[in-house]
C-alpha cells in the first residue's frame, strides 16, 4: 500500500466514523419533496407506443398493495399473484412502469448480491445459486409468456486493470471452482478475443450472466399480471402511509386499505418516511451509441459477451444490445452525483451533464479504441439507492409485521430486485427455508446522517478519496 493509498484509507475511515457520530441528527421530512422526471433511456425508446394506465381515483381495498412499478414491484406482483390467486393485489406507480432505476440502468444481469461481506463456503454457494436461478427464471418467464423483450445471455466480464488484482482474481476463481461455482478466469488475450479491451490484465468471466431491456420486460408483463387480476394504477404517487393492522395508502385522488404493503420504491423510499438514514439517492449517468453494424462491431473488436465492468473505485461498465447499441456508464466522480436534500431527479435535460458524458466517453474510448468520438444516441440519468456498506436489505417490518420492503441494491438491482419479488412472497407465506441466514434478509444498514452532513460528507469523501461513501473494509 502506498502512502497516498494509506492516507486515503485513513480519510475514508475518519469520514465514516464521523458520519456515524452525527447520524442521530435529523430534520423534518417536510423539507424534502418527491421529484420524478421522465425516463429518457435507450430502453424506454423501445416502447414508443406504451400508454400508462389511468391513475387511482377511488377508494379500494387489497390484500396486498405494492408501491412502485419497477423490478421489485412487478416481480412481487408476479410471484404473489401466482402463489395466491385468490388474494387481491393493487399496484400503484408514481409515474409509469419502469420509469425509475429499473428502466435507466446499464442492463447487466449479474450474479451475486453486492455488499454481503465475507461468507462461508456454504453461504457463497447459496447466494450464487439464488441469483443464478433468478436469471434463469427471467429467461424462462420471457419464453413462457412470449414477451417482446430484447435480451442476451452470453456472459459478462469483470476485468482487472492491475496485474496484482488479476492474480488475486485468478486465485478467487480457483476457489469458486472448487466449491462448484462455474466462473472462469481469462487472461488478457482471451478477454480481447471476446471484447478488444485495452489496458486489462485479465478478467473474471461468468457465462451465465447477460443483459436485459428492463423497460420492455416490465411493461410487457403488465397484461400478464392484469390477466391474473392484479390492478395496476400509474401516475399515482403515494403521499402518505398510515400503518396499522390495516394500512391506509393515500394517493392524490384515491386510497387503498391494505392488509399488507410492499415498499418497492428503492431510491425514492425516503420520501415515504422510511429508511431515511439507510441510503442516499445517487444519480447515475448513462449513455448509448447508435446501433453499430456488424462491420463496426468487428472494427472495435466487440465479438462476443454481453458486457463488462472494471475493478476501479468509480466502476466503468458497458453492455452491447442485440440491436448493436453500446451502453456505457460510470468511470469517474462526475459520472455520479448526490444532490443536496436527497433530490430524486437530476435537474434539466441530459445536456445539463454534458461534461460528465464527455468524460465517460473518453474512458470508453480508452478501453475500446474507436468509440471515444462516436455519436451519442441517448443520454439519461437514473436514481439509485446507495447504502453506506453497499448492502441491500429485503424483509418485513412494522408493529404488525405487514410492511414488506426491498431496497439498497447499490447498482446491482437487475437480478437482485427480480429476486426480491420471490423473497417477499416467500416471507409473506412463511416459506423462509431457502432464505434462512442469507446476509441480505432483514439486514441492517449502517446509518448515514441527514443534511447538511450528508451532502458535505459525500463531497469530502468523493473528492479526497475518489470513492463513494462506504464502510471501510476491516
Amino acid at each position: 500500500m502506498t502512502k497516498n493509498q494509506s492516507f486515503a484509507k485513513k480519510i475514508e475511515a475518519g469520514l465514516y466514523n464521523a458520519a456515524r457520530g452525527v447520524s442521530k441528527l435529523s430534520y423534518p421530512l417536510g423539507w424534502e419533496k418527491l421529484e420524478i422526471d421522465e425516463n429518457r433511456s435507450l430502453w424506454a425508446s423501445y416502447t414508443p407506443d406504451y400508454k400508462p394506465n389511468a391513475p387511482l381515483n377511488v377508494s379500494t381495498s387489497a390484500d396486498l398493495c405494492i408501491i412502485g412499478g419497477g423490478y421489485t414491484g412487478i416481480s412481487t406482483a408476479y410471484h404473489f399473484s401466482h402463489h395466491y390467486p385468490d388474494k387481491k393485489v393493487v399496484l400503484v406507480e408514481a409515474k409509469s412502469l419502469a420509469n425509475g432505476a429499473s428502466g435507466r440502468n446499464g442492463g447487466m444481469m449479474l450474479n451475486w448480491v453486492y455488499g454481503t461481506g465475507a461468507m462461508s463456503d456454504e453461504m457463497t454457494q447459496r447466494v450464487y445459486s439464488a441469483t443464478h436461478q433468478t436469471i434463469e427464471n427471467i429467461e424462462s418467464l420471457i419464453k413462457e409468456h412470449h414477451l417482446d423483450v430484447s435480451y442476451r445471455r452470453d456472459g459478462c466480464f469483470e476485468v482487472f486493470t492491475d496485474e496484482q488484482r488479476a492474480i488475486e482474481a485468478k486465485a478467487e476463481v480457483d476457489y469458486l471452482n472448487r466449491i462448484g461455482i462455474p466462473i472462469q478466469f481469462l487472461d488478457a488475450d482471451q478477454v480481447r478475443q471476446k471484447i478488444n479491451l485495452q489496458g486489462v490484465y485479465g478478467g473474471l468471466f461468468d457465462p451465465s450472466e447477460g443483459q436485459l431491456n428492463g423497460v420492455q420486460f416490465i411493461r410487457e408483463l403488465r397484461p400478464v399480471l392484469e390477466a391474473r387480476g392484479v390492478e395496476i394504477y400509474e401516475n399515482s404517487p403515494v403521499s402518505k402511509i398510515n400503518e396499522g393492522k390495516t394500512i391506509e395508502v393515500i394517493t392524490k385522488n384515491g386510497r387503498i386499505n391494505a392488509k399488507a404493503i410492499v415498499l418497492a420504491t428503492n431510491g425514492y423510499t425516503g420520501k415515504l418516511g422510511y429508511f431515511r438514514k439507510s441510503f442516499f439517492p445517487l444519480h447515475s449517468h448513462v449513455f448509448s451509441t447508435p446501433p453499430l453494424s456488424e462491420d463496426e462491431s468487428q472494427k472495435i473488436g466487440w465479438n462476443g459477451s454481453a458486457g463488462f465492468s472494471d475493478d476501479l473505485n468509480r466502476i466503468s461498465y458497458a453492455t452491447k444490445t442485440n440491436e448493436g447499441h453500446i451502453v456505457f456508464g460510470g468511470g469517474s466522480n462526475i459520472s455520479y452525483g448526490y444532490l443536496f436534500n436527497n433530490r430524486t431527479a437530476f435537474p434539466g435535460s441530459p445536456h445539463s451533464a454534458t461534461a460528465a458524458f464527455d468524460d465517460m466517453q473518453k474512458t470508453m474510448g480508452q478501453y475500446l479504441p474507436g468509440t471515444g468520438t462516436m455519436k451519442r444516441a441517448h443520454m439519461w440519468t437514473g436514481t439509485l439507492a446507495i447504502s453506506l456498506r453497499r448492502n441491500c436489505s429485503i424483509g418485513v417490518r412494522g408493529q404488525h409485521k405487514n410492511v414488506y420492503y426491498a431496497l439498497g441494491y447499490s447498482g446491482h438491482g437487475v437480478t437482485a430486485a427480480n429476486m426480491a419479488g420471490k423473497i417477499i412472497t416467500d416471507l409473506y407465506g412463511g416459506n423462509t427455508a431457502q432464505w434462512q441466514g442469507m446476509p441480505f434478509i432483514n439486514a441492517d444498514f449502517s446509518p448515514i446522517p441527514l443534511e447538511p452532513f450528508r451532502w458535505t460528507g459525500y463531497q469530502m469523501m468523493t473528492r479526497l478519496t475518489g470513492k463513494s461513501p462506504r464502510e471501510p473494509h476491516r
